[in-house]
């Protein structure tokens, strides 16, 4: 045998043997705490929820939104200027608390066009509940158990219980005749947990026992079956499932999807198993550094750093996700364009200036409002997206084409 292969074999098996007596030493803990996070097979996380989506809502689209809903829904609207206009179902399960008063104005929007916000959690930002005339109270649970039903008499067997809850929440106060009772807890008609409220041409549904949805409880017996009865209010429509609260940056506002490789290196056999790849893969490299034969230098010709340079420049830009300055440059670049080419005064960009600009260029008014217009928003922005700057970019070159 190959002395360099039985040295590798000789320390793979090593590394094989401690991996896994570290893996069978090792104590398994459970993390119960509540994420609500889509990505999570933790008890708490609901990815079991996040997949079944689709077959509960079938032939609609599932988008989970990784931006606030301020954020989202205005770009997605008539005035926006996202990719697309943003109606059907906007479903938020736990960690509500980060919705602002800007936030929550967009959601109550987003519902009054005709269309449906669910929303589950212990509490709700005190700006919804001051518009929605709503007060949530809490009772301690014995046992920790709580019991949760439906008031249609077609959902009655849907029923549940859940365990590892030492407290009940309930609204204690709703508008009996315009809010409409769907679902109580501990078989108690006093404790409503569950509210459908017309909202102009929409609808929005509180419930107030997140945890239902999680991995734990819809693994459990016929614990779905509840999850199942509290969605069928909904219509069949697109879905927004609301990311946000999961995993975001702070410096822009807006969340970031965690890397999938994140949940292979939780878990211990995997994690080593990729540890043991990447040092077989460096002892190889190692190990065939050598060459028996020189190498035989190649002589490059003389090539144009011009075009390299500005490829770095640009790079060094966009990697370092710099949209702010990349949109200012590209904006002052265009109007230098346009000064120069056209001898016009770019100092303010009004319907006269529009005009002028169509009638000098032969372009399309309209064309030329959109990428104008589209210039005066961005000035009025602080933080951009990177869609902000490939929106810009898409209209200068329809402009130019």
């Amino acid at each position: 045998m190959n002395k360099t292969l039985a040295i590798i074999l000789v320390i793979a098996a090593t590394i094989i043997t401690i991996a896994i007596t570290l893996d069978y030493s090792s104590h398994h803990t459970v993390d119960w705490t509540e994420s609500y996070n889509e990505k999570s097979n933790k008890p708490y996380g609901v990815s079991v929820f996040y997949k079944e989506l689709p077959k509960l809502f079938e032939g609609q689209l599932l988008k989970p939104v990784y931006y606030s809903p301020y954020n989202y829904f205005y770009a997605n609207s008539e005035d926006g200027y996202g990719d697309h206009v943003a109606e059907g179902n906007y479903i938020l399960v736990g960690n509500s608390d980060y919705l602002d008063v800007a936030d929550v104005e967009e959601l109550l929007i987003f519902a009054g066009r005709g269309n449906t916000l669910f929303m589950s959690d212990y509490s709700f930002p005190q700006s919804l509940m001051d518009t929605l005339n709503l007060t949530i109270g809490a009772i301690k649970n014995q046992d920790s158990i709580i019991e949760l039903s439906f008031v249609h008499p077609d959902l009655r067997s849907h029923f549940t219980e859940l365990d590892k809850s030492d407290s009940t929440s309930y609204f204690s106060r709703f508008e009996a005749e315009n809010h409409k009772t769907l679902g109580y807890a501990n078989s108690d008609l006093n404790l409503t947990n569950f509210l459908e409220i017309p909202f102009e041409d929409g609808k929005i549904y509180l419930h107030l026992e997140p945890k239902v949805f999680t991995n734990y409880n819809i693994l459990k017996g016929e614990r779905y079956r509840y999850v199942e009865g509290a969605l069928s209010y909904l219509p069949n429509e697109t879905i927004y499932f609301d990311s946000y609260t999961k995993f975001f940056d702070s410096y822009y506002g807006d969340a970031e999807e965690k890397s999938n490789l994140s949940w292979f290196l939780q878990q211990t056999s995997f994690k080593w198993a990729w540890y043991l790849a990447l040092l077989l893969t460096l002892l190889f490299m190692i190990f065939n550094a050598k060459r028996r034969q020189r190498i035989i230098p190649i002589i490059k010709p003389l090539e144009n750093t011009t075009v390299g340079f500005v490829k770095t420049i640009s790079n060094l830009y966009y990697e370092t996700q710099d949209h702010k300055n990349l949109i200012d440059k590209k904006i002052t670049y265009f109007l230098e364009k346009i000064r120069s080419d056209y001898n016009l005064d770019t100092t303010n960009l009004n319907e006269e200036f529009i005009i002028k600009l169509s009638q000098k260029s032969g372009k399309n008014k309209e064309t030329v409002k959109k990428t104008i217009n589209f210039i005066n928003w961005l000035r009025t922005k602080n933080g951009f997206f990177e869609d902000n700057l490939l929106k810009l970019n898409k209209h200068i070159e329809e402009f130019y084409s």
